[in-house]
């Protein structure tokens, strides 16, 4: 009797785990992909001594490295690391980089009104850096904006899934910044610099697993003053939303990232500023913001 009940509630968690969108992880090892993941682990991509490896941020500020793929299978090694004797890097290395276009309805205009269907665009994989790295504003970019965004990160191969596998496909999210040119952004016939430029993708400082990244609070400072705030669940089309949307034309690899959009109305920086975008429950990405030289 007691090894069913024991069997009884391994099942029970089991299905609470998929209804939540994540899979099973042993303690000290990753099983296959359909498992469900562990709940609120962030985990890093880190330099150290020249070696860059992914790691596991842990609350005593330090870092655990791990062996082998954070979209495969790894292991816990018992290599630790104080947080400031590591550099952090961009938390994946993607092969895609999808933004969603007004996809909160306090960014829309009569020019820009929120769309019948979840609108993606490309920005560009060398565009990315990571926390505390330095925003370049090109010296004919004009006007230059900040967007403060929940970026997710894909955790397993998505091809024309449904909204419901789609809830699957997330490992996680983290803090992002969608740089800007307005300029270039309404005079060019593609956004691929408006978005794309060099240093327009802020990203970090690490994935978070285990959220519900439908209700998370969404900040965004310049000089330690609130220019952005707004709750993901105000989002016009929902994450598997998005997700099943592009999967229907591009299949999303593990690790690629997707910018899910911005609230309100953005603010421009300036040489000097310094930028934060913080997202509930997973921390704070800081960027200073340089002249890029002529």
């Amino acid at each position: 009797m007691a090894s069913m009940t024991r069997i009884t509630a391994v099942a029970l968690a089991a299905t609470v785990a998929v209804a939540a969108g994540f899979a099973a992880r042993a303690a000290d090892r990753q099983p296959p992909s359909d498992a469900a993941q562990e709940s609120l682990t962030r985990y890093v991509r880190f330099e150290h001594d020249g070696r860059v490896a992914y790691g596991i941020y842990q609350d005593d500020q330090t870092v655990r490295q791990i062996d082998g793929d954070l979209f495969g299978k790894w292991e816990r090694t018992d290599r630790v690391f104080p947080l400031a004797d590591v550099k952090l890097l961009v938390p994946c290395k993607p092969s895609k980089v999808i933004g969603m276009a007004t996809n909160y309805r306090s960014h829309a205009t009569e020019a820009h009104p929120v769309p019948e269907k979840p609108q993606a665009f490309f920005k560009l994989p060398s565009c990315l850096i990571a926390d505390g790295q330095p925003i370049e504003l090109p010296p004919d970019s004009a006007h230059v904006d900040a967007e403060a965004e929940m970026v997710v990160v894909i955790g397993r191969r998505a091809e024309n899934v449904s909204i419901e596998e789609a809830r699957q496909c997330v490992l996680g999210v983290t803090c992002g910044n969608d740089v800007t040119a307005r300029k270039w952004q309404a005079n060019d016939q593609q956004w691929w610099r408006a978005k794309g430029s060099d240093t327009f993708g802020p990203v970090g400082p690490w994935i978070v697993t285990g959220l519900d990244y439908g209700r998370l609070d969404l900040t965004l400072r310049v000089n330690g003053k609130v220019r952005q705030k707004v709750n993901t669940d105000e989002m016009a089309f929902s994450i598997p939303e998005c997700i099943s949307h592009i999967s229907r034309y591009i299949t999303l690899e593990p690790g690629d990232l997707i910018f899910t959009g911005t609230p309100g109305r953005t603010p421009t920086l300036s040489p000097g500023d310094r930028v934060s975008v913080e997202l509930e429950g997973v921390g704070v990405l800081r960027n200073p913001v340089v002249a890029r030289p002529e």
